[in-house]
This record gives C-alpha cells, sequence and structure tokens, in this order.
C-alpha cells in the first residue's frame, strides 16, 4: 500500500510538471523542480499522530477512545498476523522519538492536578459561604488561611 501511495504521488507531480516517464528525469529532480519538502506520507503520518494525541486527550468513555481501546474476542488467523492501527501508531511514535508511555503518565498527572484544583476551588466556595454565614449572624470570627 505504501508503496502504491507513493508511485501514486510520484506519478501526479510528474504530470503536473508536465515531464513524461519518457524523459528520464528522476523523480529527486522533479521534487527539487516543484519545490516539495514533504511527502504524502509525511503528511499521513503526521496527522495519524494528531488523532491519535486528540482520542488520547478525550474522556473516558467517548466512543473514539472506546473503539480505540477495544479489541476484537476470539483468535486472529493464522500466519503472519496484520499489523493494526495502534501497533502501526506505536512504531511510528517510537520512529519519531515519543514516548508513548511518558505522554499517558504526563496526562494522567495533568489530570490529578486539575482534580485537586477542582477540589480546592470547592473548598474556597465552602469557606466563603461559612465565612458569610457568620458574618451574617454578626459573630466575630477570624480566619487563617494557609495555602502549601
Amino acid at each position: 500500500m505504501v508503496a502504491k501511495l507513493n508511485s501514486t504521488e510520484k506519478d501526479f507531480w510528474r504530470h503536473s510538471a508536465q515531464i513524461s516517464r519518457k524523459d528520464k528525469i528522476r523523480n529527486i529532480i522533479i521534487k527539487q523542480k516543484m519545490n516539495i519538502t514533504r511527502s504524502l506520507l509525511d503528511d499521513i503520518r503526521t496527522k495519524q499522530l494528531k488523532w491519535y494525541g486528540h482520542v488520547q486527550r478525550m474522556e473516558e468513555g467517548r466512543l473514539p477512545k472506546e473503539v480505540m481501546k477495544w479489541s476484537p474476542p476470539g483468535r486472529r488467523k493464522r500466519g503472519r498476523p496484520k499489523l493494526t492501527w495502534a501497533e502501526g501508531i506505536r512504531g511510528l511514535m517510537g520512529k519519531k522519538g515519543i514516548n508513548g508511555r511518558r505522554l499517558e503518565r504526563q496526562r494522567q498527572l495533568e489530570e490529578e492536578d486539575n482534580i485537586i484544583v477542582k477540589w480546592a476551588e470547592e473548598g474556597v466556595e465552602t469557606l466563603y459561604s461559612l465565612l458569610n454565614n457568620n458574618n451574617n449572624n454578626n459573630n466575630n470570627m477570624q480566619v487563617n488561611i494557609v495555602c502549601t
């Protein structure tokens, strides 16, 4: 599939430059003439990584995330197993030097931080409501708030 994609892309650039295969001009020369820096395959891989990151940041229970985590029941066919999309993404991450486990752990830590901030905000709101109730009752109460 990758070879067909590369071949089709090169044919497109050759046709766009109005160069025939009979002219025997190398693909590298055509790419330089057309100012092409990235291939279509590079763009596809980049978009796949962006989509993977987007899905990983989604909340639990969202359909795309559930579909990505799902594994079909039963056994696979005999012979060499075909590469799954997730395995391809992990391989691509390895090639680009991206550590998926580290990113997942970082995302978990960010979620925990968000929960702590939410608890703190709820605690401050509760404290303010208590102070307002006490001030309405004309009780002189001094409260020291210490953040560590």
